[in-house]
């Protein structure tokens, strides 16, 4: 239980500082609009990816077979 609050504790920080990291990116003027778009576009397509991912392994976790076995 604990174990779990930690590691929700160091999510929100690591998400907070990618955050943070990318409002700087992003606001920067020194960096061309196009770099700036591409970076975003790049981004975008890997939290997609990532959100298909974490919704066929919750599909999948539901009809798994063996979910009861112990190892």
């Amino acid at each position: 239980m604990l174990q779990n609050v930690i590691y929700t504790v160091i999510g929100l920080g690591v998400l907070a500082l990618i955050g943070w990291g990318a409002w700087g990116f992003f606001s920067a003027s020194e960096v061309a609009l196009w770099i700036r778009t591409v970076i975003g576009v790049i981004g975008a397509g890997f939290l997609i990816l990532l959100g298909i991912a974490i919704r066929d392994r919750m599909k999948k976790a539901k009809t798994d077979k063996f979910k009861e076995v112990e190892k």
